[in-house]
């Protein structure tokens, strides 16, 4: 996958809309991520809190694609897994290619370690944070990951609380709801959302997202679209509207 040119100039005309003020110090490290690994905002490759830059998972699915990662095996760790109390531990390996003898990562969470938004997909979660955590070594990326951090930072936590019926890796309807919501208060278009959004969770449907992902996405477009609701525009009008609906 090739990606467009991605500037630091960009990143950090966005990085203010979203943010407001950013220290030089952050303002470095938002350089140095732009022209290493081109890592984009917008994408939603990174999130700044209280004032750390953090990647995700849908940026570090993108930086292994880019480099043509050969393959990633994750497999259950069952020495530390309680599935009774929901606690759960996984091993990744990355492969960046055919020769390589691997890079491992470990990753757990149970519902001590995890945001509210989540509690009860502890296993996704456990999932997600091994790869994250093989993948930052497989290519050298110092910062945590989102998805590691063991609770959601006060503006995610706005979201409302979702049921969890074990259904699928989709957003729950308050999330949808949440989303529908925001689409009409801000006059976007529907189909080209759907599009940054498969775009963002780094999927080739939004249905194949993890709620996670898909309440990142949501929170994100809030933002953008109270701050700065014409660069939104600008950024869903460089998508093509898809010929078939991304989700049913």
């Amino acid at each position: 996958m090739i990606r467009k040119s991605v500037t630091f100039q960009c990143n950090r005309r966005i990085a203010r809309r979203l943010w407001g003020h950013i220290s030089p110090t952050a303002l470095q490290g938002l350089k140095e991520l732009t022209s290493e690994y081109l890592l984009s905002i917008a994408s939603g490759d990174l999130i700044l809190l209280d004032g750390r830059w953090y990647v995700t998972h849908n940026g570090l699915l993108g930086l292994a694609r880019r480099n043509r990662c050969a393959g990633i095996n994750v497999r259950p760790v069952a020495t530390f897994s309680d599935p009774s109390i929901q606690r759960w531990a996984f091993e990744a390996t990355v492969y960046k290619s055919r020769a390589c003898r691997g890079f491992v990562g470990y990753g757990d969470a149970d519902p001590t370690n995890v945001s509210s938004l989540v509690r009860g997909a502890e296993m996704r979660v456990a999932e997600t944070r091994a790869v994250n955590r093989a993948l930052r070594k497989a290519y050298g990326i110092g910062i945590c990951s989102v998805e590691e951090i063991g609770t959601v930072p006060s503006p995610t936590e706005k979201l409302p609380p979702q049921r969890t019926n074990g259904n699928g890796n989709g957003a729950g309807p308050k999330v949808r709801d949440r989303l529908c919501q925001i689409i009409r208060q801000h006059k976007l278009d529907a189909e080209l959302v759907k599009a940054y959004a498969v775009d963002f969770c780094g999927t080739k449907t939004l249905r194949e997202a993890s709620r996670e992902q898909v309440e990142n996405f949501v929170q994100q477009l809030a933002d953008w679209a109270n701050k700065d609701r014409n660069a939104l525009i600008c950024q869903l009008n460089s998508y093509e509207r898809p010929k078939q609906e991304v989700v049913a």
